[in-house]
Formats: C-alpha cells, sequence, structure tokens
C-alpha cells in the first residue's frame, strides 16, 4: 500500500515538474519573441528618426541654399545698376567655388578626426567615414553655411573689386580660413573637436562661425580695398551713393528671412519638437529687429528709413542665430531688439567715424550683429547666462570666442587681401568704376538699353 502511493506521488511529481518545465519553457520561448520584438521595434524606430533626421536636415540646408538669392538681391538692389550684373556673378561663383573648395579640403579640416589648424585630413571625405548616409547629409548642410561665410564678403566690397580678385579670395576663404575656425567650435559635431567648444563656448547656428567671421573679413576687404570714387568729399563726409533698386533689395531680405528657418532650426539636424520652438525665436527677434531698427533711423535722421528698417531685420537673424535654440522668447525679442539698434548705430559710425565705405552694410549686420549674439548666449541663456544665475563664466567663454574670431578672421583677411592685391589684383580702374563693372568684367549690361552711365 505504502509503495503504491509512493509510486503515485512520483509519478504525479514526475508529471508536475514535466508540466513546470513545459511552463518555464514556453514562458522563456516567449520572452525571447518579446526580446526580439522590442529590439526589431527600437531599431525600426531608429532607422525611422535617422531618415527624420536626415529629410530635414536636407531641407533646412535646400533653404539655406536659397539664401543665396537673397544675397544676391539684397547686394544689387543696394547698389548701383551698372554692377548688378557683377554681382550675380560673384554670388554664383562663391557657392559653386565655395562647394569644390569646402568638399576637397574645407569639410575634411573643419570635421575630421585631424582638423585644426594643423590638420591633415584634406581631400574629399578622407578622414571622416563616407559609407554613412548622415555624413553626405552633414556635408552638404556644412557646405552651404561655408557658402554664406564667403558670400558675406562680396557685399562690403561691391562696385570696386575684380572678378579674379573676389574669386581668388573665395577660394582661400572656403578651403581654410573658414573651416580652420569653425573646428575650433563645431568640430566636435562629427568626428573632430576643437578648443572653444572644449571651454563651453556656445554657438548654435553660428553667429560667430559663420556671420562674424563673414563680417571681419568683410572689413578687412573694404579697408584694403578703399572707399567708392565719390564716397567721401575733400573734407572727409561721406556722400550717399544710393542703390538702385530698394524693392529687389527687400525682396532679398524676405528670402533671407525666409532661408532662416533652415539656418536656424535646422542646425538642431534633428527631426523633434524643437524646431518649432527655435523658429519661434528666430522669427520674433527679426521682428523686433525690424522695429528697433526703424524706430532708431527715425529718432535719428527724423524719417523711418527703409534700407535700415530692412537691415534691422537682418540684424535680428543674425543675433539670435548663437543663442536660439537656449532663450526664452522674451529673450528672443530683447536679443532682436539691441541687435536693431546696434546696426544703425554701426553703420553711421563705420561710414562717418571710420571712413569705411561698406555699400550693404555687411560688416554692421553680420559681424557687429554676430559679436553681440555670441555675446547674448552669455546672458540670455536659460542654462549658463548671467541673467539667470550662471555667473559670468559663460559671458567671458562667449567674449573669447567673439574675440578669436575678430583676431583670426581680420588679421588673416588683411593678409590675404593685401597679396591679392599685390598679385592678381583685387581694385578695378577708376575707368572701369566710373563705367560699372558690368561693361569692364563681364561685357554686359543688367538692363540693356535702359541704363544711362554717369561719373557715379
Amino acid at each position: 500500500m505504502v509503495q503504491k502511493k509512493t509510486e503515485r506521488f512520483l509519478r504525479e511529481g514526475i508529471a508536475v515538474v514535466l508540466l513546470l518545465l513545459i511552463g518555464f519553457s514556453a514562458s522563456a520561448a516567449a520572452a525571447e519573441d518579446v526580446a526580439e520584438a522590442v529590439a526589431e521595434a527600437t531599431a525600426i524606430r531608429d532607422e525611422m528618426q535617422t531618415n527624420i533626421n536626415i529629410v530635414w536636415t536636407c531641407v533646412a540646408a535646400f533653404l539655406v541654399f536659397f539664401m543665396q538669392a537673397g544675397f544676391a538681391m539684397v547686394e544689387a538692389g543696394f547698389t548701383r545698376a551698372k554692377n548688378a550684373v557683377n554681382i550675380l556673378m560673384k554670388n554664383l561663383m562663391d557657392f559653386s567655388i565655395g562647394s569644390l573648395a569646402f568638399f576637397l579640403v574645407g569639410f575634411g579640416l573643419m570635421f575630421g578626426a585631424t582638423n585644426g589648424l594643423f590638420g591633415t585630413t584634406l581631400f574629399g571625405l578622407s578622414g571622416v567615414e563616407p559609407g554613412s548616409d548622415w555624413n553626405w547629409t552633414f556635408l552638404i548642410f556644412q557646405t552651404v553655411f561655408a557658402a554664406t561665410a564667403a558670400t558675406i564678403v562680396s557685399g562690403a566690397m561691391a562696385e570696386r573689386t575684380k572678378f579674379i580678385g573676389y574669386l581668388s579670395y573665395s577660394v582661400v576663404i572656403t578651403l581654410f580660413i573658414y573651416p580652420v575656425f569653425g573646428s575650433w567650435a563645431w568640430g566636435g559635431l562629427l568626428d573632430g573637436g576643437g578648443w572653444l567648444e572644449n571651454l563651453g563656448f556656445l554657438d548654435f547656428a553660428g553667429s560667430t562661425v559663420v556671420h562674424s567671421v563673414g563680417g571681419w573679413l568683410a572689413l578687412a576687404g573694404a579697408v584694403v580695398l578703399g572707399p567708392r570714387i565719390g564716397k567721401y568729399g575733400k573734407d572727409g563726409r561721406p556722400k550717399a551713393i544710393l542703390g538702385h533698386n530698394l524693392p529687389l533689395a527687400a525682396l532679398g531680405v524676405f528670402i533671407l528671412w525666409f532661408g532662416w528657418f533652415g539656418f536656424n532650426p535646422g542646425s538642431t539636424t534633428t527631426g523633434d519638437g524643437s524646431i518649432g520652438y527655435i523658429a519661434v525665436t528666430t522669427n520674433l527677434s527679426a521682428a523686433a529687429g525690424a522695429i528697433a531698427a526703424m524706430i532708431t533711423s527715425w529718432v535719428i535722421g527724423k524719417k523711418p528709413d527703409a534700407s535700415m528698417s530692412l537691415n534691422g531685420a537682418l540684424a535680428g537673424l543674425v543675433s539670435i542665430t548663437a543663442p536660439c535654440d537656449g532663450v526664452t522668447p522674451v529673450g528672443s525679442i530683447l536679443i532682436g531688439t539691441i541687435g536693431g539698434i546696434l546696426v544703425v548705430l554701426s553703420v553711421l559710425f563705420i561710414d562717418r567715424a571710420l571712413k569705411v565705405d561698406d555699400p550693404v552694410g555687411a560688416v554692421s549686420v553680420h559681424g557687429v550683429c554676430g559679436l553681440w549674439g555670441t555675446l547674448a548666449c552669455g546672458l540670455f541663456n536659460m542654462e549658463s547666462g548671467l541673467f539667470y544665475g550662471g555667473g559670468l563664466r559663460q559671458l567671458g567663454v562667449q567674449a573669447l570666442g567673439g574675440t578669436a574670431a575678430f583676431v583670426w578672421a581680420f588679421g588673416l583677411g588683411l593678409l590675404m587681401f593685401w597679396l591679392i592685391s599685390k598679385t592678381v589684383g583685387l581694385r578695378v580702374s577708376a575707368e572701369e568704376e566710373m563705367k560699372g563693372l558690368d561693361i569692364g568684367e563681364h561685357g554686359m549690361e543688367a538692363y540693356s538699353g535702359f541704363q544711362i552711365f554717369s561719373t557715379m
């Protein structure tokens, strides 16, 4: 009897164990299936996010490319009709030359593992892994930024620069000057790393890297070139040389404003909710800059000046480019307002006190307001700004970065433009300047049959 009970107990026990083992096996298999499903879903999600990032960054790059048209229209509108073809050619060629120079040398110098002043990363994507779809996307996005830095220079040097001289400095800027400074501040965005970003320097979309570098190079070029014929009288007082088409300049400003929604929100390089926020801060700053410049010009000149107001919008955009991701909407309005005031005062100071002839106000818009936007990070940034309890450290780092940009770009710019003037030549002859660069440099007119030439 006991034996039968024991055998029954063993049989039932074995059955229970077998059932448990089967259950555990099924659970383990189910767990493995769940884990595989989660891993697959995660991979799909990551791939979708990567593709969204690529699409958004490409769209942003295309918007920034369209800004070339904006720069061309602004510069052409603010200058005389006899130089319009020359301006269009310069904007076409600085992007074309810049694209090749940046691809062959500049991109690797800026973002390669051996980037920097003594970097050895040259020729295409050497030193940067080219197999990733993202790297190609990042290349085109950074290319349009490099071309923007180069095209800023043309405005300050308009109406008296030799075309061959312009082509020469466009190569040097996109091949060396811009990439080296860019590596200091942005190299870590890919495979490199720079001393400024290691210090905590903030420049989200390029107030310094793109705009100040371009602005200080423009200042150097205008200084070496000298003013246009007739700009300053014998008493040294400046004379207004009016642009031929203000509607064209206004169209250019609106194109640039539109393109800036790629410039700033696109610098997230990520398709997420931050895009909308950055678009708002960008827009508010531009609007505030336009209004502030209008009021400032109204107070000073007794009339609301259209050209100053247009430049005020650009000043607001340049000013918010560095801090756009880390300031409040109210902060962006204050930044744009100060930028709009600064651009008017700066244009007048550079024109009257420094006696530097800048036909479109490029130095003031991009150099001065780019520096202001960089410093604004140290004041208004919600995490490290002085006004938010961050102390003076961030402001000090920003000031260091802004100073480094000035020394690098203005210093090398003076040397570069001087060398160009002594070799291929930088300035056209007085006769060619009088007749206009369209005929002298390109053998054609922008408005055939409608142009009347004069000594101005």
